[in-house]
């Protein structure tokens, strides 16, 4: 199964006890653990990668919770525990009902674990990189539960500067406690660490509008941004434009919540439909495939980045 049917049975309430959690995204298995396993007062066993002991797992799963607490068991991975030790956990757990199993495996094999072992109810669950859409919507969760006021425009902000990287993101909403109001995009650029000490969505227009940016991108590769993320956000920020695009085509005119999965100023959505319009179909392609070509090129050894991110910066205004 995938996340949103695991939703819906967290929703009604018809979870299984033992889980298995594996995908792409680290992060998601990182989160469903905790939202698995959050248990009041649990006697809780944890086995991260190496620790991993099956004698010891089996026996915290079969000992009587002291004081009539459940037992928790939690194995993550990057190798797969042998089948019939994987088995074995999942029958003991299944003998009890109040037990919990959780083994996340975080390797590359997401064939091995799509379907769930036989004549078990365990859960079986891929977890995928999210979309911008959802990520967005997970921030808004995490922030919710950590009472912190933030909109989904300056959530869309946040990821910006981290990338897309929404592990990174949840860890900056930590540090937004300290204002006791609405979170504003003024004040993601203070706080946050990354791409905020030149914003780089000014810096990706001056890059589209055919101004001249290299002070700006001196100024962020000086702050120790890396300049593949500079460039992999680039590439973000087109594909969405790319969207605005083909919505505005198919449509005739541009829906925030259709496109981008959240409500957005009128403002943004109105400078994005006009900017997304000025470029051709055929331009985006380019555009794209210059980009990804120089970001294989900066992942080669031995390669001066900044002058490769220079050098690609200047042909993508030329392509414009």
């Amino acid at each position: 199964m995938y996340k949103n049917e695991l939703d819906k049975h967290i929703q009604n309430g018809s979870l299984s006890n033992s889980f298995i959690l594996f995908g792409e995204s680290a992060f998601l298995i990182d989160r469903y653990i905790g939202i698995l396993t959050d248990i009041k007062d649990a006697s809780v066993a944890k086995f991260y990668h190496d620790e991993y002991d099956f004698a010891s797992a089996k026996a915290h799963l079969s000992q009587a919770s002291l004081f009539g607490d459940r037992n928790v068991l939690i194995i993550k991975s990057e190798k797969k525990v042998p089948k019939k030790e994987l088995d074995i956990l999942i029958e003991q757990c299944e003998k009890n009902s109040s037990n919990i199993f959780v083994y996340a495996y975080y390797g590359d094999d997401q064939k091995a674990y799509a379907k769930p072992p036989a004549k078990t109810k365990t859960m079986c669950v891929r977890f995928f990189h999210p979309n911008q859409g959802e990520a967005v919507f997970t921030i808004s969760q995490v922030a919710r539960e950590k009472n912190v006021n933030i909109d989904n425009y300056t959530i869309n902000h946040l990821l910006t500067i981290q990338n897309w990287d929404i592990a990174l993101a949840c860890n900056e909403i930590e540090k937004l406690k300290v204002y006791d109001r609405a979170i504003t995009t003024k004040d993601i650029d203070s706080l946050v660490f990354g791409l905020s000490q030149t914003s780089i969505e000014n810096f990706i227009k001056k890059i589209l509008n055919k101004k001249d940016f290299k002070e700006d991108l001196n100024t962020i590769l000086e702050h120790g941004e890396d300049e593949i993320r500079v460039l992999t956000a680039i590439i973000s920020y087109l594909t969405q434009l790319y969207m605005f695009h083909i919505y505005i085509r198919v449509n005739g005119a541009p829906n925030a919540i259709e496109i981008l999965g959240y409500p957005a100023p009128k403002f943004v959505v109105d400078e994005k439909a006009a900017m997304s319009i000025k470029i051709k179909p055929l331009t985006y392609y380019k555009l794209h495939e210059l980009l990804l070509d120089s970001e294989l090129k900066m992942k080669s050894s031995h390669v001066n980045k900044s002058a490769i991110l220079l050098s690609t910066l200047i042909r993508l205004q030329q392509l414009l």
